[in-house]
């Protein structure tokens, strides 16, 4: 790391990550997953557009710090979402990320040992052995889309995806729900007035570009057709 008078001055260390297409080698996906997923996408966008009559619930634990706490809940989630499925179709909320205000634990992929050791890449492998273990079970999950980088190492995973109301303004973040492969739901953002809210939901113009990583870890510019399936 270059560090001098005028670069990385407030930099204390680094730590150079896996990229995305190696954690995907050491947690793949089987080809009945990729299946699965897909189809739930579908599900969950038949439902918004009002091709399913069922409604779709959201639900679960605020995040994720324990795998062990995760999966019991996964047990119970899935028996009740199998009781209920004839009126309501369940997805499981499995957060990794947490916005804050000010400072606090951020979640799991930042901090996953909740000591302030800030194991990054220990906390994307562990998100995504986890995630692999809840597609295992038949769950459709849900998460928040916060860091830009993450959607490459753990979206394939995600039957929906949220924009949270401290970031659904934030030009990045409705950049980066235009070029997600799930529907996107944008919470109500603070102070929000329902006019400029709906507005959050409107595709981009089909010149915006998203600046994200590869697979490879590359960075490249992506052209968008912008969101097909928001709420």
């Amino acid at each position: 790391m270059q560090k001098d008078a005028l670069n990385n001055v407030h930099i204390t260390d680094e730590q150079v990550l896996m990229t995305p297409e190696q954690l995907k080698a050491a947690f793949p996906l089987s080809l009945q997953q990729e299946a699965q997923i897909a189809d739930s996408r579908k599900t969950i966008s038949d439902i918004i557009a009002g091709r399913d009559p069922r409604l779709l619930v959201v639900c679960g634990p605020c995040s994720i710090h324990d795998p062990e706490t995760a999966l019991e809940y996964a047990r119970r989630f899935k028996a009740l979402a199998a009781e209920v499925s004839d009126s309501l179709y369940l997805v499981m909320r499995v957060y990794f990320e947490k916005p804050r205000t000010t400072v606090g634990w951020k979640g799991l992929i930042n901090d996953p040992h909740m000591d302030g050791s800030f194991d990054v890449e220990a906390g994307l492998q562990i998100a995504r052995k986890l995630l692999l273990e809840l597609v295992n079970m038949g769950l459709p999950l849900a998460t928040e889309a916060l860091d830009p980088n993450s959607p490459q190492y753990l979206g394939d995973l995600f039957s929906w995806s949220a924009i949270g109301a401290r970031t659904t303004e934030s030009q990045t973040h409705r950049e980066m729900a235009s070029g997600l492969s799930m529907p996107v739901g944008f919470k109500t953002a603070p102070m929000a007035v329902w006019q400029r809210q709906l507005t959050l939901c409107v595709p981009p113009p089909s010149r915006t570009v998203l600046l994200a990583l590869t697979r490879q870890g590359r960075l490249r510019c992506y052209k968008l057709r912008g969101i097909r399936t928001g709420m």
